[in-house]
């Protein structure tokens, strides 16, 4: 007898993007306001329905886009997140992806029905539409899990950063003080930061060496078993 397998194919798919910034000090995610049913004028990441014609990962930037006006993102997958009752118009299967960009290089244009595209201070989020706090929180142990073993942070800093500055931005990520001397120390004996032979400039306090991130040399260490670790 053949199995009626029409119920199988009722439910849809969606993509929710859970984009991470740093301004230089702080932490942020970019939450859109709904301008629609359901959750309406609630914060929430931005996602949408997966089109038919699309593919699982080709649908993340054609969403974020449409949605808040950012392209070509490199986005990791994370979690996908299925329970029965997550969408109240029926049932909704979703997969998040996270990506973390430096704000100050990206202009946000909120369109389709996202009525406003604004970044938040991670810390503070709270209360998001559908099931959008747990996926956050997801991508967020994913985040500093992954910030504690691959220098993917460094990306977010200027070409030539100092010390203090690297510091600011592990601490927003992992959301913890680090002694300084031991940070130092630890991030120094790695040896793919390359010193520049400059000092900050126009500072009130004794300037500091300026450093860049040697990429190359990373990889060299990373081929030969180097496990970054902070």
């Amino acid at each position: 007898m053949n199995q009626d397998l029409s119920k199988y194919f009722t439910l849809a798919v969606s993509i929710d993007c859970v984009v991470f910034g740093f301004d230089g000090k702080d932490l942020k995610v970019l939450l859109i306001e709904r301008g629609e049913v359901p959750f309406k004028d609630y914060w929430a990441l931005p996602g949408d329905l997966m089109k038919p014609d699309k593919d699982l990962d080709d649908s993340v930037n054609h969403i974020l886009k449409e949605l808040t006006g950012l392209s070509n993102l490199f986005f990791e997958q994370v979690e996908t997140f299925g329970e029965i009752q997550r969408h109240p118009l029926g049932r909704v299967i979703t997969t998040g992806y996270y990506t973390l960009i430096k704000i100050g290089d990206y202009e946000l244009n909120p369109s389709s029905f996202a009525s406003k595209a604004k970044w938040f201070k991670v810390k503070k989020v709270k209360d998001l539409a559908f099931d959008h706090d747990k996926i956050l929180k997801s991508c967020f142990k994913r985040l500093q899990k992954s910030v504690r073993t691959r220098p993917i942070g460094f990306e977010l800093l200027p070409p030539t950063f100092t010390l203090t500055e690297l510091q600011s931005l592990y601490e927003a990520i992992l959301g913890v003080k680090m002694d300084i001397r031991n940070f130092r120390k630890k991030i120094l004996q790695m040896k793919f930061l390359m010193e520049t032979g400059d000092l900050q400039e126009n500072v009130s306090h004794r300037p500091a060496k300026l450093y860049k991130f040697d990429e190359e040399k990373y990889e060299m260490l990373k081929n030969k078993g180097f496990n970054f670790e902070v």
